[in-house]
């Protein structure tokens, strides 16, 4: 059956032989069948100016702290309880101390971004399994409620038992508390947060584990600090490992890590993790190069976190890094057969 469309006067006319702007095509001088464009190539502008997803409304520097000290206070929990079982007090009470400090600061860096400290209380009032934010605030309430009440026991000098079951405590809840806001950020609809679904848990883990060894370390008597070492080293390859996946395995949700403040910020990260790292191995035996050491770890933590924020807020507002990958998804979609409606 031949394809046609109707004329404006009423007559009618086979449709491969018109164009779209009602001029007939030549049967000569030209390639037979060629396609020829009906529209112009398409810029990435949003409707009114507006982006196509609205962004997270969360604030900086709130929220990347926030990240950064809950991270760090998590594996400081662990290195805590861990120096507590195999006889290490002065890195046990430092680690108590970074736990408890970090996750009371982190809590009201996190209620100042949600503007009323109610808005906090109100997360509690229910329980969803399904939601990492609601899951999120049952670890960050008793994680914290255990490593402050473990600070405060162990300045106080009180009751060694109940110091003792707060750091298990807390350090049950610090491994959760590294990395649930990798999986609460990559939950969202935020292109370059999302794509990384797989890697952000792995990043964010790293990162904390690079950051509490570092403080620890930093701030402990060398020879009671192996451990601080050891997971320092540890995290800050996991980080630079999980990173490098992160900047170079989503096609172009990618780009935001490379471009920009995101950019500049992550790449400062990566030096200074990896030379905290180095640092670690060649001179964290000696004080200077422990205290030298655990600085950059720290330093390399917090870029990353201010760093992979910045990244999926530049890619939240950009409507490219939503219309290229739909359209890849579709071509692919295409190419395999799939049924695409």
């Amino acid at each position: 059956m031949t394809e046609g469309i109707t004329q404006p006067g009423g007559g009618w006319r086979r449709a491969d032989r018109w164009a779209g702007n009602g001029k007939r095509r030549r049967r000569g001088g030209g390639r037979r069948n060629a396609e020829m464009p009906m529209v112009d190539d398409v810029e990435f502008t949003s409707y009114y100016g507006r982006p196509i997803i609205k962004p997270p409304v969360w604030k900086t520097p709130d929220v990347p702290l926030y990240l950064f000290l809950g991270g760090a206070a998590g594996s400081s929990a662990v290195l805590g309880a861990l120096a507590d079982v195999t006889g290490r007090p002065h890195l046990s009470r430092v680690a108590r101390f970074i736990a408890g400090g970090g996750s009371m600061a982190s809590v009201g860096f996190l209620v100042h971004d949600l503007g009323r400290p109610e808005r906090f209380l109100h997360m509690l009032r229910i329980f969803k399994p399904t939601s990492p934010l609601s899951v999120g605030t049952y670890i960050l309430s008793p994680f914290s409620a255990a490593a402050g009440a473990t600070a405060a026991v162990e300045l106080l000098g009180w009751f060694p038992r109940l110091k003792r079951f707060g750091g298990a405590v807390s350090a049950l809840f610090g491994g959760p508390m590294a990395t649930y806001t990798a999986v609460l950020l990559s939950n969202t609809a935020v292109p370059s947060w999302h794509a990384a679904h797989e890697q952000l848990p792995f990043v964010f883990g790293g990162s904390a584990m690079a950051a509490g060894g570092g403080l620890t370390m930093a701030l402990t008597p060398v020879e009671e600090a192996g451990p601080s070492r050891k997971m320092a080293v540890a995290g800050a390859a996991i980080e630079l490992a999980a990173m490098h996946r992160v900047e170079h395995d989503h096609g172009i949700v990618s780009e935001p890590y490379h471009e920009g403040r995101a950019g500049r910020l992550l790449r400062a990260a990566k030096a200074c993790t990896a030379a905290g790292a180095a640092l670690t191995v060649v001179a964290g035996r000696r004080r200077p190069g422990a205290v030298l050491s655990g600085v950059l770890l720290a330093a390399g933590s917090l870029l990353t976190r201010f760093g992979v924020f910045d990244a999926g807020m530049a890619s939240a507002k950009d409507p490219k890094y939503i219309v290229v990958p739909q359209r890849e998804r579709i071509e692919a979609g295409k190419g395999s057969g799939a049924v695409t409606r």
